[in-house]
């Protein structure tokens, strides 16, 4: 018998009030068994309007409706300042879903240049595309480093988040050597661009460890985060969905009985 339900049983799961439960009786969009005075309804049928009339969603065309991208935003800030690094949050095809945190001024300067914008943005494709555990860490294309942890919502990854623009060494000659090869390929000022370099962070082994071990349980929270708002989001459609159908079903009757 437990897999029978009360009309008040059905209300709380529906969300919808009792008149609202007849009214799907006399419609046909539930059935149930009369015993005496009281209705009783399968679970498996209140279960089934869940599954067979709930609307497809498409996670990717609602990730900007699932994210809430403004406080991804502050979270996304507080974090880079905390661990010293650039810090943005991507699609998962690398495209920003939010402004960059903390860029070091040698990015911007790379990012001056359309070739330079350019090869910023297939690196963050490419750290998009690396992201899971254990976090894969790489050289960009201007030498600095990259790594990614996926943000995950009903099972897809929904968007990445970055932590980049770090060395881990100093300034260097060699590095020197290789500034000056970038800005001769993006048409840079390489003294600009070499001073540049030199006010970018450098981590240890150590720090870098921490930031490896940091990012997936930051971006783990905000799949929790994105997860919370994207059930939420299903079950309003739902309602809504089933509401409508009611609607409609009122204005059939009514022409019927008309």
């Amino acid at each position: 018998m437990s897999d029978l339900l009360t009309v008040r049983q059905v209300q709380e799961i529906l969300q919808v009030d009792r008149t609202t439960i007849y009214r799907m009786l006399k419609d046909g969009r539930l059935s149930g068994v009369k015993i005496g005075n009281q209705w009783r309804f399968h679970r498996s049928q209140i279960d089934s309007l869940f599954e067979d009339e709930s609307p497809k969603t498409n996670t990717d065309a609602l990730s900007l409706e699932i994210l809430p991208l403004t406080c991804l935003q502050g979270m996304q800030n507080i974090s880079a300042e905390a661990i010293g690094v650039s810090a943005v949050i991507v699609n998962a095809v690398g495209a920003p879903l939010t402004a960059p945190s903390f860029p070091s001024r040698f990015c911007q300067l790379v990012k001056s240049s359309e070739a330079g914008r350019t090869a910023c943005q297939a690196d963050l494709a490419l750290a998009a595309s690396r992201a899971g555990s254990p976090i894969p860490q790489f050289t960009c294309h201007a030498g600095l480093q990259c790594v990614g942890a996926p943000i995950t919502i009903n099972g897809v990854e929904t968007a990445v988040f970055i932590a980049n623009q770090f060395a881990t060494a100093p300034l260097d000659d060699q590095r020197k050597q290789q500034i000056q090869q970038i800005a001769d390929a993006y048409g840079l000022n390489p003294d600009e661009l070499i001073e540049a370099a030199a006010e970018t962070a450098v981590l240890d082994q150590a720090q870098q460890k921490k930031v490896t071990a940091w990012l997936p349980k930051l971006a783990h929270t905000l799949s929790e985060i994105g997860q919370e708002r994207a059930d939420l989001l299903g079950r309003l459609q739902r309602i809504a969905h089933m509401s409508n159908l009611g609607t409609e079903s009122t204005a059939r009757l009514s022409a019927v009985g008309n």
